[in-house]
């Protein structure tokens, strides 16, 4: 299913034209118009998944082994010693073109710091009521 009033959507099927850099039947890699890195690509099935959570096994199942040729390509053509594969969902987590997709960003030394935190301690005992509420759901 595309969505005719997805952007991505319509960049993933050609219908804008986009820095490729890969393509099969199902996705098409481009180059991030606003990258944190030089090199930094978007990964975009061409079939519309709002977020990670409508995305069918089938193409969630080509995503990493994707995600992982394209940053092995990254290291070998622009010297990046590592990469990162990123994925938002919702907005409160980044996620600003409701079409889902990963970004995969080459990392390279010295350059700037992306995506981190700085951990935290927690209760053992917050842990476990946490997990319990997590379980439920599932």
């Amino acid at each position: 299913m595309k969505d005719n009033n997805c952007i991505f959507c319509k960049i993933a099927n050609g219908e804008i034209p986009s820095s490729t850099v890969y393509e099969d039947e199902d996705f098409r890699v481009i180059l991030d118009l606003g990258p944190a890195t030089k090199g930094h690509a978007l990964i975009l099935p061409k079939e519309h998944f709002k977020d990670v959570c409508e995305l069918d096994e089938k193409t969630a199942a080509k995503i990493l082994p994707l995600g992982a040729k394209i940053g092995t390509a990254m290291k070998q053509s622009l010297g990046c010693v590592g990469f990162n594969l990123v994925q938002n969902n919702g907005e409160a987590a980044g996620q600003t073109v409701f079409h889902f997709h990963m970004h995969v960003i080459p990392r390279y030394e010295g350059g700037p710091t992306i995506v981190s935190w700085t951990p935290e301690k927690e209760d053992p005992e917050v842990l476990a009521e946490t997990a319990a509420k997590i379980k439920s759901a599932l």
